[in-house]
């Protein structure tokens, strides 16, 4: 219930320019508004889903992103089209494809040769024991890194793929089949090469091409793959998050063309182990098949389908075992990566796309009656959405009103009380004080507008430029009545004294946020991107210490910390401190004028605010780099960039002095001058000359007239 009287009471006073809220309880005691008006606003909000959680969203796409949505959405399409009725004609071969993997299966096992090593050596000098097995045990005193090389005679013609096998043994770390300490290992790379007999010679060892490595576990971010990319500085290693990671395990090489001879031939395979210190292979073995490798590179879960009779497969089974025909199909595979690379894309696009929170409304409209007194214990009569009768109503052909209805009433030229409330707020923005007053009161008790004419054309050329509000700006801007000055007028003291009519341009203090665009600008540095997340720029240290959670503030280092002031992070509970002290409001509730306080806190925040003054050095050192080479041609530029005016003769000898002053001193203290003048300054300018114009900055920087509209 609250929630709704919240979106009344602030769609009024934004929107309309009523105090609607006060007909809650009882008729409005001014303005022609009833309870029955109130609730029947009520009964149009009441209708919408009430949670918590961000959801629903409505996403903004640019013109870019939509195109490409659309392309994807399209490519998406097609090529699940094209996977669909690839499966339709690779049907009629499954029942063949099952029998065929199980038969393969069973007799590849027996179609492995362990590889028997003629010789084996380490680079760097640690013994390689050949052990009953065929596998080769590495002892002896361990290297940091080292490179194996073994030599194999027997080997089938035809050979098709090789396996690596990492094995554990008693006599290496923790059991397990590296030298590494919790027994790992990292290979970097694994090479093959061939040679030939030829009469009682043999040839020279030529590079056996390898196009696949698989695994049957890598650790993360360390595939089996990296075994044969040719760089060194990856590896495969099998390091596991949970369980044992010391037993067995085995990678399998697929040769990109077979070896074909019927002369003898020999292997020669070296493991190079050169990325990280005493994590080399402890003991290992190779084998060689002339059957496609890939047979063995079954999925475990189909492997334990296929042992069970078919009949007893569950509907979960035959999917797994058709997901796995499917994938041994060459063309399915092309298709299922590319729709799996186009999915990603729409998944990152979508991701990156601008969402906004959006309000939905029930399958169902709740009940709205007038709650009598304003309590939800006591329902009175029922009311239907409608606006108040004093206004215009909707059109005929609205019967049930939702709130789209209710928007467009808002903006349509029958209803010109928007219009009106609108212009008059960024009247307000400009000249500090809306035509109306009382902002959000046009009713009976708010003030009457100075200038209503005035007003009412606004309104109208508002709604017939569109709503365009930078047309509005630019309409207010470039008027002679915004472009007076703010000099006092004493002809105007009597009929103007309060300056309603405008007889002068108004003076005040700029808002918080603008206060650190002005430092930022004159200093130089301000990053002048548009949009983007909220930023994190310097702030006094123990900001959150007495907050209920310990928020961390994790400061900008490049141009983010530049960002003007309004894409500085606001936490509800403990604001940039810089934002209160300028009266900024908090945001747990509307504010649609900003009052304006005079504090010693805020004298003391621009002469000694540490983000504040970096901008002061940066100013300074802008005015050494850019302006003229002498002292009263800088203090005209600083003049120019701070205040927008060239400086009077008083003031130019009055700054020149106290330049002079500083110089005097800053080159007695070079200590101090260090303290006070940038931390980067160039080595063409002295440190003792970048403090003084430091000190002259922090003077302009620090005037009334540089925060103050003039």
């Amino acid at each position: 219930v609250e929630a709704v009287v919240d979106r009344v009471n602030t769609t009024g006073a934004a929107f309309l320019g009523l105090t609607v809220g006060c007909a809650q309880c009882h008729k409005h005691k001014y303005d022609p508004l009833t309870q029955r008006d109130f609730y029947q606003l009520y009964a149009i909000f009441n209708s919408t889903a009430d949670i918590n959680s961000a959801p629903p969203t409505l996403a903004l796409p640019t013109d870019e992103q939509k195109t490409r949505q659309d392309e994807l959405k399209q490519q998406i399409a097609d090529i699940t089209k094209q996977l669909t009725e690839q499966e339709k004609m690779l049907a009629p071969a499954l029942q063949t494809w099952k029998t065929s993997l199980r038969q393969n299966l069973k007799d590849a096992e027996k179609q492995w040769t362990v590889l028997k090593a003629q010789d084996v050596s380490s680079e760097n000098g640690a013994t390689i024991a050949v052990l009953d097995d065929q596998s080769l045990l590495v002892g002896g005193k361990i290297p940091d890194n080292d490179v194996y090389h073994v030599e194999a005679e027997n080997i089938p013609a035809g050979t098709k793929g090789l396996r690596l096998e990492v094995l554990t043994h008693d006599s290496l770390p923790n059991k397990g089949p590296g030298w590494a300490g919790n027994g790992n290992f990292v290979l970097d790379e694994v090479i093959v090469e061939a040679a030939k007999k030829v009469g009682d010679k043999w040839t020279d060892y030529e590079p056996v091409k390898l196009v696949q490595a698989t695994a049957d576990h890598s650790q993360n971010k360390f595939p089996a793959q990296n075994l044969i990319d040719g760089d060194l500085k990856t590896g495969w290693a099998i390091n596991v998050s949970k369980g044992n990671m010391n037993v067995n395990r085995r990678v399998l090489f697929s040769l990109k063309t077979p070896l074909q001879h019927s002369e003898p031939m020999k292997l020669r395979v070296t493991l190079s182990q050169t990325r990280n210190a005493k994590y080399n292979v402890g003991r290992f073995r190779f084998s060689a098949t002339v059957v496609d490798p890939g047979l063995f590179n079954v999925d475990p879960a189909v492997l334990a389908i296929l042992k069970l009779p078919e009949e007893k497969w569950d509907e979960k089974q035959k999917t797994t075992i058709t997901q796995a025909f499917h994938k041994s199909d060459t063309q399915w595979s092309e298709f299922n990566q590319r729709l799996t690379k186009l999915k990603s894309e729409q998944a990152s696009l979508t991701k990156d796309i601008v969402t906004t929170m959006v309000m939905k409304e029930l399958p169902k409209p709740r009940e709205t009656f007038i709650l009598l007194r304003g309590n939800f214990l006591a329902p009175g009569a029922r009311v239907s959405p409608d606006v108040p009768a004093v206004l215009p109503p909707f059109p005929d052909e609205v019967k049930a009103p939702t709130r789209l209805d209710f928007a467009r009433w808002l903006t349509s030229p029958e209803q010109p009380l928007t219009a009106r409330v609108t212009v008059n707020r960024y009247w307000q923005r400009f000249f500090g004080r809306g035509i109306v007053e009382t902002e959000n009161d046009f009713g009976t008790q708010g003030t009457l507008p100075t200038h209503p004419q005035l007003l009412d054309w606004l309104s109208s050329e508002f709604m017939r430029l569109d709503w365009d509000v930078k047309q509005l700006h630019k309409l207010i801007v470039t008027s002679a009545t915004y472009r007076q000055a703010s000099d006092f007028r004493p002809e105007y003291q009597e009929q103007d004294p309060r300056n309603l009519l405008l007889s002068r341009q108004n003076r005040f203090r700029m808002e918080a946020e603008s206060i650190r665009d002005l430092f930022l600008a004159s200093s130089g540095l301000l990053t002048r991107k548009i949009g983007g997340p909220s930023v994190y720029p310097p702030q006094p240290e123990g900001i959150y210490v007495l907050t209920q959670n310990k928020k961390s503030w994790p400061e900008e280092k490049g141009a983010d910390r530049f960002r003007r002031g309004m894409y500085t992070y606001f936490w509800r509970s403990s604001p940039y401190p810089m934002l209160p002290t300028f009266d900024a409001p908090n945001s747990n509730t509307t504010c649609t004028r900003r009052v304006r306080s005079n504090t010693p806190l805020q004298a003391l925040t621009l002469a000694n605010d540490e983000s504040l003054f970096e901008l002061i050095q940066g100013f300074a050192l802008r005015i050494l780099q850019e302006g003229p080479d002498y002292d009263e041609g800088r203090l005209r530029q600083a003049f120019q960039i701070c205040l927008s005016r060239t400086p009077s003769d008083h003031e130019l000898e009055v700054l020149t002095q106290y330049l002079n002053e500083q110089r005097t001193w800053f080159k007695k203290s070079p200590h101090q001058a260090k303290q006070v003048a940038t931390s980067n300054v160039p080595k063409e300018i002295e440190v003792a000359e970048a403090a003084s114009w430091t000190a002259v900055a922090r003077v302009l920087m620090n005037l009334d007239e540089f925060i103050t509209r003039e």
